[in-house]
């Protein structure tokens, strides 16, 4: 084995390229914005970790299961990006270039659990 299934996925390396990007971001935050940084890169950092998790199980179903919690996080981060946005904290041209790439991985994710869903129906009900 050369390395782990995640690394060989796509959307992996999508999502882990916008973890530097988020953290460079959140560092340009004045001061008292200490909870949008920290809410921004918590979202972004749950997009590679779900999507290793879910490539690391053998269920489909729990495969699944780690790529919808997956899905959820690029939603999260564009959200944040229009707080943002409103409070004049991050430039407009550069979160277009970030909300395409979250629309991409967002895209990917879905593929991906619709392509498990004939083997994870019913699976979808219960806790995160």
């Amino acid at each position: 084995m050369d390395g782990f299934e995640h690394e060989r996925l796509d959307v992996y390396r999508a999502s882990i390229e916008r973890v530097a990007g988020a953290d460079q971001l959140a560092d340009r935050f004045p001061r008292g914005r200490a909870y949008l940084s920290d809410q921004l890169r918590r979202a972004v950092a749950s997009i590679p970790l779900n999507i290793a998790e879910g490539a690391g199980e053998f269920a489909p179903a729990d495969k699944a299961r780690f790529y919808r919690m997956a899905r959820r996080s690029p939603t999260e981060t564009a959200a944040v990006l229009d707080v943002l946005a409103v409070l004049g904290l991050a430039d407009a041209q550069r979160l277009v270039a970030v909300r395409a790439l979250l629309l991409r991985i967002t895209a990917m994710l879905t593929a991906m659990v619709l392509k498990l869903g004939s083997s994870s129906s019913g699976s979808g009900s219960g806790s995160t």
